[in-house]
């Protein structure tokens, strides 16, 4: 009996001190928070990769900056939304490409198709995880599982006019009918 009031003292003197366990105003930090504090104090980002929080205080939204350094996609700087629900870590986080981008993987309204962001996804993933995947799409587009159809049939047929559309969208133009903004760092 004496050790649960110890213990209940013990826990109310960590959140008078401000215990680690408590987010803003008090209110105990969710599963989905503490996860990702210790996904992103884990974080072993490449150097093509950079991190940004709008908000300091709000963990569960950031945006990723991916510059690849070889590739199709050489030179290009591409925005990625993170926003990581209160099922995190047992529903993977909902990843946009803010970027427009010929890409046979990410649809131009910025849907990405990442295995581990769908049926693939394992709580023991992590956004490092994430972030390694979304980089290998950089450097090795998979035209077996599309979101933008037409880039992945030009890619199978055609490499070479497949680079040169990759090039005119990342310079800022047209690809048949859609317009890409510049993209290049």
């Amino acid at each position: 009996m004496i050790k649960l009031f110890s213990l209940k003292q013990q826990k109310k003197d960590e959140e008078s001190a401000g215990g680690n366990r408590t987010g803003a105003g008090g209110k105990k930090a969710s599963a989905a928070q503490l996860r990702i504090q210790k996904d992103i104090n884990e974080l072993n980002l490449p150097k093509t990769c950079e991190i940004n929080f709008p908000d300091d205080d709000d963990l569960l939204n950031f945006r990723l900056i991916i510059c690849p350094d070889e590739g199709f996609y050489k030179g290009g700087k591409f925005i990625f939304s993170f926003k990581v629900g209160q099922g995190y870590p047992h529903d993977p986080p909902k990843v946009k490409c803010e970027t427009m981008v010929y890409h046979p993987n990410i649809d131009l309204e910025g849907n990405v198709c990442l295995n581990i962001l769908r049926e693939d996804w394992k709580p023991v993933l992590t956004i490092n995880s994430i972030i390694y995947g979304l980089q290998y799409l950089f450097l090795e587009p998979n035209p077996e599982d599309p979101l933008n159809k037409e880039a992945a049939e030009v890619l199978q047929t055609n490499r070479r006019l497949f680079e040169q559309n990759v090039h005119r969208s990342l310079k800022g133009g047209y690809v048949g009918a859609t317009y890409f903004e510049r993209c290049l760092k």
